[in-house]
């Protein structure tokens, strides 16, 4: 079994896809705009180049996303991506370009259980957990 993540954008999949692909070394799939889909009875001169089907691989996992009409889209802060990263430094560097033009949740900083971790929602609407992970013992007893 295995799960993945879906995302709905309101108009700004593609660009919020480009950035991420841009500044994380992702790696953009398959893209179907609505204007490429075979059934054209949802399409609209407003949602002909909105992405009706989009994927994107970011290390080994694989995010999906569509747009959604913007009038119905609503900003979502109960689901997370969570990024691991391997250094100090990726994860300022990644939440620093994150931060700009979104909302800051939980500042950057460590904690007993990441040398650095911050929460926040970019300026596409998908929120975000950066860690990078300490090294943790067994439990203790």
């Amino acid at each position: 079994m295995k799960v993945k993540a879906y995302l709905n954008y309101g108009g700004n999949c593609l660009e919020a896809f480009r950035f991420y692909e841009k500044n994380l070394g992702a790696k953009i799939g398959m893209v179907m705009t609505y204007g490429q889909s075979p059934d054209q009875s949802n399409v609209t001169p407003e949602n002909k180049d909105f992405a009706l089907y989009a994927s994107l691989t970011i290390g080994d996992s694989t995010v999906m996303a569509s747009d959604v009409d913007p009038k119905h889209f609503g900003r979502m802060r109960s689901a997370y991506l969570c990024l691991t990263v391997s250094s100090d430094e990726e994860a300022e560097r990644i939440y620093k370009l994150f931060a700009d033009g979104g909302e800051v949740y939980m500042p950057m900083a460590e904690t007993f259980f990441a040398s650095r971790f911050g929460q926040l929602r970019d300026k596409f609407g998908t929120s975000w957990m950066i860690i990078r992970e300490k090294p943790m013992g067994p439990p203790q007893r």
